[in-house]
């Protein structure tokens, strides 16, 4: 599972990631993507594993998409 098939933090019909980059610009949200690719990354050593890269993962995919790639 992941960005494309997981409802994760879905409250009611809006992700919790589309209700952050309607909030954000688009700078703004790839910041926010790329803030959390570097914390997934640092701790997935320690603490999720190949989980908290598949979460960074997500993350590159969702600022490739704001940046203007598909995700």
């Amino acid at each position: 599972m992941g960005a494309d098939n997981e409802k994760r933090y879905a409250h009611g019909e809006i992700e919790c990631i589309d209700a952050i980059r309607a909030a954000l610009t688009a700078d703004e949200f790839r910041g926010f993507c790329k803030g959390n690719v570097l914390k997934y990354i640092w701790r997935e050593r320690y603490k999720g594993g190949g989980e908290d890269l598949r979460k960074a993962e997500d993350y590159i995919k969702w600022a490739y998409g704001q940046w203007g790639g598909s995700e």
